[in-house]
């Protein structure tokens, strides 16, 4: 028996005679069996299920969602009747292998982090450090913590000079329950914030109740922190989310980008338990999606 059109027909015909499918049914699964074959000559290969892998599977999954736009309860109906065809197969000694033994269908996910992209944070502080008063050095401060230390508001709003470290470069957070943590910071932040200090002693001589001021010498609040925050992201984005935790939700969606593990992104965010973290983790489909873009000829 060859390869394609015979053995789905040979399935087919099994799930009529053997299993009392409805021809609805079949008709759906020999549907979605000729969707997958097309996506594979797609790829300019030939069908042959003997060499079809996980990950062509995985792959036909980003093609479903990212490009037809495929409900979640689709796809993973689909995926029911390639699994239904490869224990057929199986059963009928036809394929040896079974690449859909290591997939799992997509789950519908609720409330995901709401996020803002690298490359637009990179155009927003490129955009704000032509502002070099000290309101707007102060405000891309602001912004720039969020994003590079993933703190949360209150803490921030808590922070005081001996908290910063410069010579360290880290930052000791207070965070919930009163417990304390460290954040490390790189060289661009470092600058901000010694930018922001130089600016600072100029509207005031002494050293302040707070680190964020005002241009009052006031410590900063909780709304005027969340106006900075939302107004300057307005500049690159239209998202309607626009809050001091997007700024921590995009700083962890960061460090998962470049390869971070998630322990180190648990303690840096100050979760209790990994499973909090591990919503981020729904990055790493939409990196598979990313690469299926840049590589697949239909993209």
């Amino acid at each position: 028996m060859t390869n394609e059109g015979t053995w789905t027909d040979a399935f087919l015909e099994y799930l009529k005679s053997e299993r009392n499918y409805s021809p609805r049914t079949i008709e759906s699964y020999a549907s979605d069996l000729a969707e997958f074959q097309d996506f594979i000559e797609s790829l300019g290969r030939e069908v042959d299920f003997r060499d079809v892998t996980s990950t062509d599977v995985r792959e036909w999954m980003v093609y479903l969602m990212d490009e037809k736009h495929f409900a979640v309860a689709n796809v993973n109906r689909k995926l029911s009747t390639l699994r239904s065809l490869y224990r057929y197969l199986r059963m009928m000694g036809y394929v040896e292998l079974n690449p859909m033994a290591k997939i799992t269908g997509p789950k519908k996910q609720k409330n995901l982090p709401t996020f803002v992209r690298e490359k637009d944070m990179d155009r927003l502080f490129e955009i704000t450090s032509e502002d070099q008063s000290f309101k707007g050095v102060m405000k891309r401060l602001v912004v720039m913590m969020f994003y590079e230390t993933g703190m949360r508001r209150a803490e921030l709003l808590s922070l005081d000079d001996a908290r910063v470290d410069l010579n360290m470069k880290q930052i000791k957070v207070l965070g919930k329950r009163n417990k304390e943590r460290i954040i490390p910071f790189g060289k661009e932040l470092e600058d901000e914030i010694k930018l922001y200090l130089q600016k600072r002693q100029e509207i005031v001589n002494a050293q302040p109740e707070r680190f964020f001021i005002n241009e009052h010498g006031k410590p900063l609040t909780e709304s005027t922190v969340t106006t900075i925050v939302k107004d300057s992201l307005s500049l690159v984005t239209t998202q309607k989310k626009r809050s001091p935790h997007v700024l921590r939700h995009s700083f962890a969606t960061a460090m998962l980008n470049n390869d971070a593990d998630l322990g180190s992104i648990q303690k840096v965010l100050g979760h209790q338990s990994l499973a909090t973290t591990e919503v981020y983790t729904h990055l790493s489909f939409e990196e598979l999606k990313n690469a299926y873009k840049n590589a697949h000829p239909r993209s």
